[in-house]
């Protein structure tokens, strides 16, 4: 054996540096994607247009992720996925600081693309690499521990980064980001190990995952799932001020509180994924379909709806480690490219619980309706996850750590 060769699994400070060091690029990506829309008014004003122009700013961002996912993960496939999570986090900087700089709307319209490219193609080898430094059984929570820098975001990155854009100028949140990007690079480069890129890796054997049904139904099941939620959390700020009459003024600790509900949620996701992938896609769908109603009842009273708005942020959350995990799963000969496929799914998500949400709202129905129709995403994904589940059985596909265990054990066999 050879002493200079990293051990396969890391454990103790090691490997909580590790983690830190990937996750602190997720803090920065979450801070970039979503302190935008605190922003929007101010960034209008900056570039001379109105509103409803500014709001494209944050739709290219989103197409970035979609486009960036696949392609930039394929690109990167003979890559060790260490140097793989190094380029993206640079050319992320690099890109917020070109938005930084932008002289006019369509500048930053282009920047703003070239911003969300590296988004889910850092997740999904980020994610990746992460589940290979722990064994197996604990491979759910490896990857909830990544994503939990996307939630810590929303807690205390996204209301600081736009206070202060508000304070000095809107354009300070892309230096901020810039900063966190260089120093997750500094981060990686120490405590991250580098380790050879996996044999026979290449841009033909990640992109063949877009051939598997599969996979197409595990996106699915994310696209119509997570669609719910985000049919609910579009519209949540006209919802806390018209239906349940709170000041505008507390509407950011309402999305804090819902921040909070995000890091509860991972945690506990990604221990429900290493018990069972199925499980808690089922579960969280079945909690998102309640909550989702309930959050729809009760939207009259202040209290009550604070509490549903960070159980709303817990259940949505259960499902992003059990998606990702179906997504690797799915495609075991490429896992990178399934696994950045969760980011292009959340954000297809995101348009799409946003549009019929905002469907329902103009056909004169008010803002609980879109919890109604997220509820029935909800209860749809649910379908489509147990139709997912079916085929996997049928077609002998493992999902879940017991599929890696299998895996490790027939490399060590060979």
């Amino acid at each position: 054996m050879n002493r200079l060769a990293p051990p396969r699994y890391l454990e103790g400070r090691t490997l909580l540096f590790a983690i830190i060091a990937l996750g602190m690029g997720g803090f920065g990506i979450g801070v970039t994607e979503f302190a935008m829309m605190g922003l929007l008014q101010e960034g209008a004003e900056d570039l001379n247009v109105t509103n409803s122009q500014m709001g494209l700013v944050i739709s290219t961002y989103a197409i970035g992720v979609v486009v960036g996912a696949p392609l930039l993960t394929a690109l990167a496939a003979k890559i060790p996925k260490k140097r793989a999570v190094q380029l993206l986090i640079l050319l992320f900087a690099v890109a917020n600081l070109s938005s930084f700089f932008a002289p006019d709307y369509g500048t930053m319209l282009i920047t703003r693309f070239l911003s969300g490219l590296p988004h889910g193609a850092y997740f999904g080898l980020a994610g990746v690499l992460a589940g290979n430094l722990v064994p197996g059984s604990m491979r759910g929570r490896a990857i909830a521990w990544v994503m939990l820098g996307l939630s810590v975001a929303n807690v205390g990155g996204v209301p600081l980064v736009t206070l202060l854009g508000q304070e000095v100028g809107w354009r300070s949140m892309f230096l901020v980001v810039t900063a966190v990007g260089l120093l997750t690079f500094a981060l990686i480069t120490v405590f991250v190990p580098l380790r050879k890129a996996e044999a026979g890796a290449s841009m033909r054997r990640e992109l063949s995952a877009l051939k598997s049904v599969q996979v197409w139904l595990a996106m699915a099941t994310g696209i119509v799932g997570f669609g719910g939620f985000f049919a609910v959390y579009s519209y949540i700020s006209p919802t806390l001020t018209d239906e349940t009459g709170l000041n505008i003024v507390l509407v950011p600790l309402a999305l804090a509180l819902y921040g909070v509900g995000m890091v509860v949620g991972s945690l506990i996701g990604g221990r429900l994924a290493d018990w069972s992938v199925f499980g808690a896609i089922k579960l969280a769908s079945v909690l998102m379909v309640v909550s989702m109603l309930v959050f729809a009842a009760v939207a009259s009273w202040v209290i009550p709806t604070l509490i549903m708005v960070f159980v709303l942020g817990s259940v949505g959350s259960l499902l992003i480690p059990s998606l990702q995990t179906l997504l690797m799963d799915s495609a075991p000969h490429a896992q990178s490219l399934a696994a950045s496929l969760n980011h292009s799914a959340l954000n297809v998500a995101n348009a799409l619980g946003a549009a019929l949400g905002a469907i329902v709202i103009t056909a004169g129905f008010g803002y609980r309706a879109p919890s109604v129709v997220g509820a029935g995403l909800a209860a749809l994904g649910l379908l489509i996850a147990w139709i997912t589940q079916i085929r996997a059985q049928k077609i002998g596909l493992v999902i879940g750590a017991a599929a890696v265990l299998e895996r490790i054990d027939e490399q060590e066999t060979r």
